[in-house]
């Protein structure tokens, strides 16, 4: 044991030692206080007493009997025991306390966790929901000390309001009103202050979001804090493991949600939160409670009768449904991840394209499989014009093929001049070297949509498809017990199928295409791809592997279809003799290219010279 360590035991133990007597110092001291009560009250109110009995002993009844009385004389908000009422429609049910009148638990009835258990969204301690008081009314009390007494009734809409009142004595009165449409999963909240004169109050709340999906990482590396302010700017961030994040702000603030893989909490002002503070605490080691959100916010008040001070709330309690949050018009649906940053048009491409298909096909099924076949099926065949182009430009360089060979025998190891010469005999021939790159500057647009959409969509949340039991997450046919390094803990299925497909195709198009012999990475390339990527969608959506399989399997048939009855290379030599035949015209951008070859290939002649006059 070095010095260091022996000084930061002693340094522990005199802590310890001091811990100590000061508490056994407190504890004489309050003992000491409450027997000297004990005997004033004694004094003050004589009881006749047994002389066996020890006179201690009356003091706690003497002290209860003064308590309850005392208790009697305070107003309402002030004395009560703490009761359960809950809420319910046929969506969702939430529980509230009588104490601080918030919500402590919501289910959501039409939805089950993984593991097939009623699916709460939060539940217990942790979360709470109080409004601070000013501090010339009860020293700032927050109402999550208060007892309010519950009133319920049941609109003619069918909707259902529970009225929570707290009476402070002396014509000050706290009301928190909560109603819930018969429908719905948003919750109406007004809070309303009876002759506390105030502009504003400090509001907090407090969400711990439960674990209820198959892999715990994940839903939690899926867990966002949103935000929305009144200019309609939104933001979040992520709750990462062993982070704390946090956000400030001054501006005026919509509303604020903690959202889950497929579920949210959000808080709503109606008139906006004139300052928020956000913090989500890290909880790497908790394996129930995901995520927790500790929000301030400042809530105005709008003056009303009867020295009334109002401010309307909305609670959505609810999951993750793009159609569902949309149809709140208040930009909810951003909490649905469909693109974001340099891909945040795949969110555009699913908002006005895949979305309203995917919908239209669910109107005709309930089978999300065979959606993501459909999908798929109408995704190649508008895409079968650029595809059948790329194959066309394939096989003219394959017939030109012969004629490069004896370029570059002629050329040698002169790669500007080879570049210069290549584009010339594509220009004669009509070929346009940039012809294949069209499907695949068409189709990432399409792959990027279907990554963020598959993942992302509640739709797939325990639906099972063949030996996936759930397409939101990934398909297990055999768990390790341990864990390999960029790949997992598993075999996911389709993620094999998708990489086996992916290497499939590469080969293909290798025997298809000519290859470039200058550049020996592109020959290997299309083979390192799929297996780099067979770690990363290991752990991906079974829909989303399985689009991407089905996908491959489509490409391969349809290039085999277009390779054998729609291109004749015998015909395509007999084009390109026709096209050397036509007078040469050039388009302003291969001039361009042409001149700017021939410009490194003067620059690169010029150089040798002025090193040999050095």
């Amino acid at each position: 044991m070095d010095r260091n360590q022996i000084t930061g035991f002693a340094l522990l133990a005199l802590l310890l030692i001091g811990y100590i007597s000061y508490n056994q110092y407190e504890t004489k001291k309050y003992e000491a206080k409450k027997t000297a009560d004990s005997v004033a009250q004694a004094r003050l109110h004589p009881l006749k007493m047994d002389s066996v009995a020890a006179p201690t002993a009356a003091a706690p009844v003497v002290n209860d009997s003064l308590e309850i009385a005392r208790r009697k004389l305070m107003p309402q908000a002030y004395n009560g025991t703490a009761e359960k009422v809950v809420l319910e429609n046929k969506k969702v049910s939430i529980e509230f306390s009588t104490k601080g009148a918030f919500p402590v638990a919501a289910q959501l009835k039409g939805y089950q966790t993984y593991h097939k258990k009623p699916l709460y969204l939060f539940n217990g301690d942790g979360n709470t929901f109080n409004v601070v008081l000013p501090a010339n009314i009860d020293n700032g009390r927050a109402t999550e000390s208060l007892y309010f007494i519950p009133t319920t009734r049941t609109e003619a809409d069918g909707s259902k309001t529970i009225d929570f009142a707290a009476d402070l004595g002396g014509g000050k009165k706290v009301d928190l009103i909560y109603s819930l449409p018969a429908d719905e999963y948003m919750m109406k909240c007004n809070v309303v202050l009876t002759g506390i004169p105030t502009p504003s109050v400090k509001l907090n709340w407090n969400t711990v979001a439960l674990h209820t999906e198959k892999d715990l990482t994940n839903e939690r590396m899926n867990t966002q804090v949103y935000y929305r302010f009144k200019d309609e700017d939104h933001d979040y961030y992520t709750v990462a493991t062993g982070e704390q994040k946090s956000h400030h702000s001054e501006a005026a603030t919509a509303w604020v949600g903690l959202r889950k893989q497929y579920f949210s909490s959000v808080l709503i002002s109606e008139d906006g939160f004139t300052k928020m503070d956000v913090k989500s605490p890290a909880k790497e080691k908790d394996t129930i409670a995901i995520a927790s959100n500790i929000a301030e916010f400042m809530l105005p008040l709008k003056p009303g009768a009867n020295q009334q001070q109002t401010a309307a709330l909305r609670w959505y309690i609810g999951p993750n449904d793009y159609n569902t949050l949309k149809s709140y018009k208040m930009g909810m649906q951003e909490m649905v991840p469909l693109g974001s940053g340099v891909t945040s048009f795949a969110k555009y491409v699913n908002g006005y394209v895949f979305i309203p298909i995917f919908y239209f096909l669910s109107s005709f099924t309930s089978n999300y499989a065979i959606i993501i076949v459909l999908m798929t099926i109408f995704i190649r065949l508008v895409l079968s014009f650029f595809t059948y182009k790329s194959y066309l430009s394939s096989a003219k360089m394959r017939v030109l093929k012969p004629e490069l060979d004896e370029l570059r025998t002629k050329i040698g190891d002169d790669q500007q001049k080879m570049s210069v010469e290549q584009m010339k005999l594509y220009r004669e021939a009509g070929v346009n070297p940039l012809g294949g790159c069209l499907p695949m500057l068409f189709q990432l647009p399409v792959l990027l949509s279907m990554y963020y959409m598959f993942p992302s969509f509640i739709e797939f949340r325990q639906k099972s498809f063949l030996w996936a039991d759930d397409l939101s997450t990934y398909d297990s046919i055999f768990n390790f017990g341990f864990t390999i390094p960029f790949y997992g803990d598993h075999i996911s299925l389709f993620c094999l199928l998708m990489t086996a497909s992916s290497l499939f195709l590469a080969v293909y198009n290798r025997n298809m295409t000519p290859q470039d012999p200058n550049n020996p990475m592109m020959k290997y390339m299309p083979y390192i791809f799929p297996i780099i990527l067979m770690g990363v969608f290991n752990k991906m959506a079974a829909a989303l592997t399985f689009y991407y399989t089905f996908s491959n399997i489509l490409s391969i048939t349809q290039q085999f279809v277009i390779q054998k009855y729609f291109i004749n290379e015998k015909q395509i030599h007999e084009q390109i003799k026709a096209n050397r035949a036509k007078p040469a015209t050039q388009s302003k951008w291969q001039q361009k290219l042409t001149e700017m070859q021939q410009l490194q290939a003067d620059k690169a002649k010029i150089q040798p010279r002025s090193n040999n006059k050095n």
